[in-house]
C-alpha cells in the first residue's frame, strides 16, 4: 500500500498571509520561555513588522479565506505541522519567534493558549536512530524494510512533553489524545498526527448534532501507533502490518455523552451495540459524501469484555469499508 506524505496544502505565499492574519487577531504576545520543550509564544510584535506583514493588496475577505484554510474545512483547527525545511522557509514565523522555530521542535504560538493558533515545529524523521528517539521507542516503519516497494516515510515527529501535551490542537482534541498507549513513564513522547484527520473527526462530530444525535465528546481510544507497538498486534483478527494508525491518518473513536467511558446510546434504543457504531458510521460517510478530499476507511468494530463498540476513521485517500456497516 503506498503511504502519501503529508503535504503542506498552501503555498508559503498564501501561509505567510494567513500567519500575518492570525499575529493581528492576537490580543497579547509574551516573549517564549527558554525552556525546551515547553510552549513558545510570539514576543511583542512591533508597529513595522505588523504593517509589514499585513503590506497586501488581498482584501479583507481574502486575507479571512486564507485564515480559513489554515482552520480546515471543520472551521476548528488550532494548530499546523512544520519539518524545520518548511518553517524556516515561512520568514513572519522566523520574525516572529526568531531562528529556533526552524531549529527547535516545539509549539509556537499566535495569540493565547486558549483561542491562538499553534504552529508546531516537528522532528525530521532523520532524528530516528536504530528505532528510537531518545529513550523513546518508535521501531521501523514498513517501508523502512528492504523488501517495501516504496521507501516512503512520514515527514516528521510532534515531540509530545510533559508541559505541552495538552496543547489544542483543533477544537475538541489535544496532542496527548492520539499518543501511543505505551512507554507512559517516557517523555518527550514523539506522535506521528496529520491534520486532515483531525479535520474529518472534527467534521464527524458536527455532523452526528447535525442529524440531531447528541455527542458530547468524540473519545480517540487509539490514535498513533508506532510500528513497534502495532507489530505486538499483528496476526489473525489482529492488526494489520501496515496500519494507517502508524502514520498517522488513522483513528478508532466512539461517543462519550456521560460519565462513563463507554460508546453512547446513540439510536436511543436503551443498548449499546454495533447499531450504535453505524450511526457514527453514517456520519463519517456523510461527511466523505461532503468532503471527497478527506476520502478512507470507515470500519465498525464490536464490543468486548474490554471495550465498547467503535469506529476506524482515516484519511488514507481512497474508500475503504469493513465490519457490520
Amino acid at each position: 500500500m503506498t503511504i502519501a506524505r503529508r503535504a503542506l496544502p498552501l503555498r508559503h505565499s498564501l501561509l505567510v498571509a494567513a500567519v500575518a492574519v492570525l499575529c493581528a487577531l492576537a490580543v497579547t504576545f509574551i516573549r517564549p520561555p527558554a525552556a525546551r520543550g515547553a510552549e513558545h509564544r510570539a514576543p511583542r510584535a512591533s508597529h513595522s513588522l505588523l504593517a509589514s506583514s499585513l503590506a497586501s493588496n488581498a482584501n479583507d475577505s481574502t486575507r479571512m479565506a486564507f485564515l480559513d484554510t489554515l482552520r480546515g474545512a471543520s472551521k476548528k483547527l488550532r494548530a499546523r505541522f512544520l519539518s524545520p525545511r518548511r518553517a524556516a522557509g515561512i520568514p513572519v514565523l522566523r520574525e516572529l519567534f526568531g531562528e529556533p522555530v526552524a531549529q527547535r521542535p516545539g509549539v509556537y504560538t499566535t495569540g493565547d493558549s486558549t483561542g491562538g493558533f499553534h504552529f508546531i515545529t516537528m522532528r525530521p524523521f532523520a532524528d530516528k536512530v536504530q528505532g528510537r528517539i531518545g529513550t523513546y521507542r518508535i521501531g521501523n516503519f514498513p517501508s523502512e524494510r528492504r523488501t517495501a516497494a516504496r521507501a516512503i516515510t512520514p515527514e516528521g515527529f510532534l515531540e509530545v512533553t510533559l508541559a505541552n501535551q495538552d496543547t489544542r490542537i483543533s477544537e475538541h482534541f489535544r496532542l496527548r489524545d492520539f499518543l501511543t498507549k505505551d512507554q507512559h513513564h517516557v517523555w518527550p513522547k514523539y506522535l506521528v498526527l496529520r491534520e486532515p484527520l483531525l479535520d474529518k473527526l472534527e467534521l464527524v462530530l458536527s455532523e452526528l448534532r447535525t442529524m440531531g444525535i447528541t455527542a458530547n465528546q468524540l473519545k480517540v481510544m487509539s490514535g498513533f501507533r508506532t510500528p513497534q507497538y502495532n507489530a505486538q498486534g499483528v496476526g489473525a483478527g489482529g492488526r494489520v502490518t501496515d496500519s494507517r494508525h502508524q502514520y498517522g491518518d488513522a483513528a478508532d473513536v466512539y461517543v462519550v455523552n456521560g460519565s462513563k467511558d463507554w460508546m453512547a446510546d446513540l439510536n436511543g434504543d436503551g443498548r449499546v451495540d454495533t447499531r450504535d457504531a453505524r450511526v457514527l458510521a453514517q456520519a463519517a460517510e456523510r461527511v466523505e459524501q461532503r468532503y471527497p478530499e478527506l476520502i478512507g476507511g470507515v470500519g465498525i468494530y464490536k464490543a468486548t469484555s474490554a471495550h465498547g463498540p467503535f469506529v476506524h476513521i482515516d484519511v488514507r485517500g481512497t474508500r475503504a469499508r469493513w465490519g457490520e456497516l
